[in-house]
């Protein structure tokens, strides 16, 4: 068996075994989460009059489910680590180690730290401790990521001496300094574009499925067989969440699922310098993001909603699609986007 042929193997059997993983404790985490009362609130119709009659019926729902996918992963990435050393080189367990430290240890770091933010913040939101009870304020959640990526941004330019940017079909560019502006965009800018996308059930689940997926794929073209392994336990362990997680849901992601998982998703964008082909392999995520920051715009600037609420699957649920149908498609949207996505990024190497 050649050396690529072992590793899609490794990548398959390792999404494979974080899934039979996740799927056999996930019923024990639901009733955990149903006994000790985590259960999501909805904004007041005061504050989200569209949003609030819409979504009542999903009060007291289980949130934090995303403690499923990192639990996981963390999981099986310190099994496989620390059992390596005590099984033959050659045997297939010690094989399937996926951290190391040019590839894994940064994303894993960085998505157990975001996911212990985020369950801080679901924490407090569901225990109404905040401003109106919401959780963190913004502006503290923006600070807290922004601080965890300048945490990614030093790895990048003193552990791995990087600060190389690549330009789509132009080429390579060292940009000193100004690489770690662009780092904390990139990864602050996709943790809340994903956290927009979390308000229907299935839907981050199913295009944060198609992102990492695409990764994968990307991951592995370039070699990166830790990373791609990487991405494969994550894509196991999401398919677990979504089998409890599709209309009508068991239970919600919680920021510390979507918020980790966008943290993730943009260091592993930046780490295969890839990170500009991302808006349309995260397609979805741009669109929601960009409906919220359009819908601002709009109250602050001409006094008017042009959406009946926001992010845009809000809206299409407010002029009569039903839930599972807007999820359905913009799942298929994006695996149109991530394939368009992934074949440009092959072509980029090609031509």
């Amino acid at each position: 068996m050649t050396l690529e042929s072992f590793e899609i193997v490794r990548v398959l059997l390792l999404s494979a075994i974080a899934f039979l993983v996740a799927f056999a404790w996930a019923p024990l985490l639901i009733r955990g989460l149903e006994h000790w009362k985590v259960g999501k609130s909805i904004r007041t119709s005061k504050d989200a009059p569209v949003f609030a009659k819409l979504h009542e019926k999903k009060r007291g729902t289980p949130t934090m489910g995303g403690i499923l996918v990192w639990g996981t992963v963390l999981v099986l990435a310190v099994v496989f680590y620390y059992v390596t050393p005590f099984l033959s080189p050659d045997s297939l367990f010690a094989r399937l180690n996926f951290l190391s430290r040019s590839e894994t240890l940064l994303p894993l770091g960085a998505f157990v730290a975001s996911a212990i933010v985020g369950f801080i913040d679901d924490y407090f939101n569901v225990r109404g401790i905040g401003p109106k009870g919401g959780g963190l304020r913004m502006r503290h959640r923006i600070l807290i990521y922004t601080v965890i990526a300048l945490v990614g941004a030093w790895w990048f330019r003193v552990k791995l001496d990087w600060d190389l940017l690549h330009i789509p079909f132009v080429g390579d560019f060292n940009i000193g300094f100004w690489y770690v502006p662009f780092f904390l965009f990139v990864i602050v800018a996709t943790a809340f574009s994903v956290n927009e996308t979390d308000g229907l059930d299935g839907l981050a689940g199913g295009t944060l499925l198609t992102s990492f997926g695409a990764y994968a794929i990307i991951a592995f073209a370039q070699g990166h067989y830790d990373l791609a392994a990487f991405c494969g336990v994550i894509l196991g362990a999401l398919l677990a969440f979504l089998w409890f997680n599709i209309h009508p849901a068991r239970f919600f992601m919680g920021d510390t699922g979507a918020m980790s998982l966008g943290v993730t998703l943009g260091i592993v964008a930046m780490l295969t310098n890839s990170a500009l082909f991302l808006p349309i392999i995260g397609f979805i995520f741009v669109l929601e993001s960009l409906s919220v920051i359009v819908q601002l715009t709009s109250r602050k600037v001409f006094n008017k909603r042009l959406f009946k609420s926001s992010p845009v699957h809000h809206h299409l649920e407010a002029i009569g699609w039903p839930e599972p149908q807007i999820v359905m498609r913009a799942w298929v949207i994006s695996m149109i986007a991530a394939a368009v996505g992934v074949s440009l990024v092959l072509l980029d190497v090609l031509i």
